[in-house]
């Protein structure tokens, strides 16, 4: 009778560990043929004890060491410029946008200490499907449901688990390559699918002790479960609905810091005049303004709502209007000529893209804007009742709750009742406005990018000590032995 065996089946962790094993033994075969002399050094308080092997013409080097032959970290304490890493992606404009702030608050707070780069290092530096996730984001995101779909159905750990370690067995090298050009002491993510295989990296070159790695949550309130990642040394959180999803799936307190969403230093700390600023960008002195937007593309119900605005703010009784508005159309140069072809009856502003946006929001009412992290946080800032007109399925649909429910705007998809509604709070319902404007300031969260910054700096100046990373390959790599093994009749 034939007997029934059990045979195990390699678990992911160890097929791409074996393929990362291979690949430097060969790497180290390759060294041994062209190695010229051998360099060690030690750190005094044993926080680092590494070997470097100085090569000829081997682009393989050690991880840390300068392609020349010298090698740049002899001690961490060393007295020199650290380099921050800020790991992002343009797949939205949230992301940058938080990179960017969290690069001019290190300048601003820490001056020449900190030489930061902002970079997508997987366009830069891993293949297929990495370096195309602008242009499938920009598709799905056109094309919503297929957006709603890859954003659910990549939610259960187990899927994402898998996904992203098939994707870390093809490019880890690259990315390990993407690393070692830029040296860093501190990586900060501000995007989902930047932890995971950097973290491998570090982990895999024992570098986990040297370097900081935090995570910059960049959605108000819905985020994807890949945002979350136990190795990090901090996950900052802009709210703390974000906070509590961290802590379920295993975050650690230490490792939670809700910090708010970091706005740019120059948007934070402008101080500005409403009045002065009217003057400035040559609008209507006396009449309340609304502010709409259609995001850096000039997206949704801009025409429609405009047009509808454009109505519903002049009283036909007395034949004068009751506000004036500003259309930001963004890079939508199609958009911006129709409605600067339209006979407006009441005061209308249409702008292209524009850089300095403290300044329009500072000289409005209130803004219309789909639920984007960015915009709400800075509308905050201004103390600007927002109504929110759209969402992105996924990581947007918590924002327009964040809103609504702290009384600092609402929701409404429909133009002509957007319209109805501002022309009320520019008339009998000054009174909700203004109640909504100080909701919106309490809400607001201006020294986020500061705060951030100077938590990273302390994790930084103890960095040794404070990381919890294991020597293993990461969480997100990992599937368990046991679920693993398969039946097979002999």
């Amino acid at each position: 009778m034939e007997s029934t065996a059990v045979t195990p089946r390699k678990s992911i962790k160890e097929i791409v560990m074996e393929k990362m094993r291979a690949h430097r033994a060969q790497s180290l075969e390759r060294k041994q043929l062209k190695r010229k002399r051998t360099k060690s050094f030690s750190c005094d308080d044993d926080r680092l004890v590494s070997r470097a092997v100085v090569l000829g013409d081997d682009d393989e080097t050690m991880f840390w060491e300068e392609e020349e032959g010298t090698v740049e970290m002899a001690q961490i304490g060393a007295d020199r410029t650290k380099n921050v890493l800020i790991l992002m992606s343009d797949t939205g404009g949230g992301h940058r946008a938080s990179a960017e702030a969290i690069r001019d608050a290190f300048r601003i707070e820490f001056g020449d200490e900190y030489k930061v780069f902002v970079k997508d290092l997987f366009t830069e530096h891993a293949g297929w499907p990495l370096n195309d996730m602008e242009r499938s984001y920009k598709f799905m995101v056109k094309h919503v449901q297929l957006w709603r779909m890859a954003f659910h159905g990549t939610s259960p750990r187990w899927i994402h688990n898998i996904y992203l370690a098939a994707i870390a067995s093809l490019h880890t090298k690259k990315v390990e390559a993407g690393l070692k050009k830029y040296k860093p002491d501190i990586i900060i993510s501000v995007h989902p699918l930047m932890q995971h295989i950097p973290l491998w990296v570090l982990q895999w070159q024992n570098l986990q002790k040297r370097v900081v790695f935090v995570t910059i949550i960049t959605d108000l309130n819905t985020c994807h479960p890949t945002w979350f990642h136990s190795d990090v040394n901090r996950c900052y959180c802009p709210s703390e609905e974000v906070a509590k999803r961290a802590a379920l799936v295993g975050l650690q307190p230490s490792q939670i810091h809700v910090s708010g969403l970091p706005i740019r230093p120059s948007f934070c700390r402008a101080i500005l005049v409403k009045d002065e600023l009217r003057k400035e960008l040559e609008m209507d002195a006396d009449l309340p303004a609304v502010l709409l937007m259609g995001g850096g593309e000039g997206m949704g119900p801009v025409k429609k709502t405009a047009k509808a605005l454009g109505e519903s703010l002049f009283d036909k009784e007395n034949g004068k209007p009751i506000g004036q508005l500003v259309v930001i159309c963004g890079r939508n140069k199609t958009l911006s000529a129709t409605l600067s072809e339209i006979p407006w009856k009441i005061p209308v502003k249409i702008m292209g893209f524009v850089t300095q946006m403290e300044k329009y929001m500072g000289a409005c009412d209130c803004i219309i804007t789909k639920a984007g992290p960015g915009t709400i946080a800075e509308a905050l800032i201004r103390g600007l009742p927002i109504i929110l007109n759209d969402f992105i399925p996924g990581q947007e649909v918590g924002n327009v709750p964040y809103v609504v429910d702290n009384g600092a705007g609402v929701f409404s998809k429909s133009s002509k009742e957007t319209a109805s509604l501002v022309a009320r709070w520019f008339g009998p319902e000054s009174d909700v406005l203004k109640k909504m404007s100080e909701n919106a300031l309490k809400l607001a969260q201006p020294d986020a990018v500061f705060d951030i910054v100077r938590d990273i700096h302390e994790l930084a100046e103890q960095r040794g000590p404070l990381s919890q990373m294991t020597h293993c390959l990461t969480s997100s790599f990992f599937q368990s032995r046991n679920s693993s093994f398969i039946s097979s009749t002999s």
